[in-house]
């Protein structure tokens, strides 16, 4: 039976829920896109996840915009930090009701390892040796097919390019969902399907051609995993 994930990303949202940065309204911009992405996929996907640049001014007030607008949906959540964050706050206020990175998170017949590329003070991201050290460990003896979920897409990390050299020492993932860059993006490493997320913020200039034609526009990615480890993705849009 398949099992589905709705991914948004870089919401940045501020303290005020009618707060502006940037000539957008993020709060807002987050609850119509969400509301958007559910429609058009039709149906609550088993998990819901975003993937970094959760908070502009790294409040608590803006985690809690995030809490009380998510946890009423009843869906399952994954949230990952990214650099415009504060890991600790964002752990405080939803590491009870949300799985915050690093995790593994068992979905359906698959599994997903959301990693934390926070690297305090930096715009770069790094997932340290430590930090894959305990991905080796929790993942020891796993057989399941596996996706990853991380902010920073690996040229945005430091020693970025050996990142899924050495992850894949130890596993074998099938996709790589990254946030950060304001987006749609796809590539290959290997056997692994690299896939960047827009934003429900702000979009920035693109380095790809957008499949729908509308690259300017908020969005999202909708993922769906089958049992015998095949799977596929669809690429949401809205108006701003």
């Amino acid at each position: 039976m398949a099992v589905s994930i709705l991914q948004l990303s870089d919401p940045h949202l501020l303290a005020n829920p009618l707060g502006w940065y940037r000539g957008v309204q993020p709060f807002v911009a987050l609850k119509n896109g969400l509301e958007s992405a559910l429609v058009q996929i039709g149906r609550p996907p088993n998990l819901l996840l975003l993937t970094g640049d959760l908070c502009q001014d790294e409040s608590w007030a803006g985690y809690a915009l995030l809490r009380n607008l998510l946890v009423p949906l009843g869906i399952p959540i994954a949230l990952l930090a990214g650099n415009h964050d504060h890991p600790q706050l964002l752990r405080a206020c939803l590491g009870r009701v949300a799985h915050v990175a690093p995790a593994l998170i068992p979905i359906g017949a698959w599994q997903l390892l959301l990693l934390d590329s926070h690297w305090p003070g930096e715009v770069d991201g790094w997932i340290s040796k430590a930090q894959l050290h305990w991905a080796k460990k929790v993942l020891d003896n796993q057989y399941a097919d596996l996706l990853v979920a991380v902010h920073h897409p690996p040229e945005a990390q430091r020693e970025g390019s050996l990142f899924l050299d050495r992850l894949a020492t130890f596993a074998k993932p099938k996709i790589v969902l990254m946030g950060h860059i304001h987006q749609h993006w796809r590539d290959t490493h290997a056997k692994t399907t690299l896939l960047g997320c827009p934003s429900s913020f702000l979009q920035f200039k693109p380095t790809q051609i957008c499949p729908l034609g509308l690259p300017h526009q908020c969005g999202a990615r909708f993922v769906e995993l089958e049992a015998d480890g095949t799977w596929q993705e669809t690429l949401l849009r809205w108006p701003n």
